[in-house]
């Protein structure tokens, strides 16, 4: 979520990488919420999925018990050091048919159209998430599937707490010169979810939204007609 461009992202994450992977498993509920968000990505054993944005893997058993061992899964990250976790991921687990690939998911293509895309907190750290949501809706099957989870201010009276440590951890976990953004970066985030949000809503139909923690995870996704 930076302007400093992908080198000092990739720098960041990759200095992050494993306590990432640590806080991707083990957050209390976190489990629960991508489950949910896969729920929505209406999975069948031999499907094909992309992950955008796979980071450490932390989705992978969400989306491997749905697509099964006659399926496909395919991880994408821009960052080498997550996707080091990741492989080792896979190769703890022995999934054959989960594979990685290092490409920024804002435009990574896969070769054919796929069943499912999923991007979990990333669009946040897009530039441009509308274009990337049009991109992967553009990778989908007739009938696919795409869904998003994300985090963002909730703008709730009642969780005005929830909101101020929000934005310290957006403070704390964005990358590269904060300097560089015109608005705080917790805004910033607030409207590149707000963004993608609306992109696969212009594009899918079938859209279901729901918000958690207090509004401040929202779970989106659609169909491609």
């Amino acid at each position: 979520m930076s302007h400093a461009g992908p080198s000092a992202a990739q720098r960041f994450y990759g200095r992050w990488a494993r306590l990432y992977d640590v806080l991707a498993s083990a957050t209390p509920g976190l489990a629960r919420l991508r489950d949910l968000a896969v729920d929505r990505l209406d999975l069948a054993p031999g499907d094909t999925v992309v992950e955008m944005g796979c980071g450490t893997g932390a989705n992978f058993p969400h989306l491997r018990d749905r697509v099964g061992p006659s399926g496909t899964v395919v991880g994408v990250d821009f960052t080498r050091e997550m996707l080091a976790q990741a492989r080792d991921r896979v190769r703890r687990e022995g999934w054959t048919n989960v594979h990685l690939v290092q490409a920024d998911a804002a435009s990574f293509a896969p070769r054919e159209p796929v069943d499912a895309v999923l991007a979990t907190f990333v669009v946040g750290m897009l530039d441009d998430p509308a274009a990337a949501v049009d991109g992967w809706v553009d990778s989908l099957r007739p009938g696919g599937h795409l869904a998003l989870l994300d985090a963002a201010q909730s703008g709730r009276a009642s969780a005005w707490p929830v909101d101020v440590a929000f934005r310290g951890l957006v403070l704390a976990s964005t990358p590269g010169d904060r300097s560089g953004f015109d608005d705080p970066p917790w805004q910033v985030l607030d409207e590149r979810v707000a963004a993608a949000r609306a992109a696969l809503a212009e594009r899918a139909v079938d859209v279901a939204d729901s918000e958690h923690v207090l509004g401040v995870v929202r779970v989106t996704g659609g169909r491609v007609p």
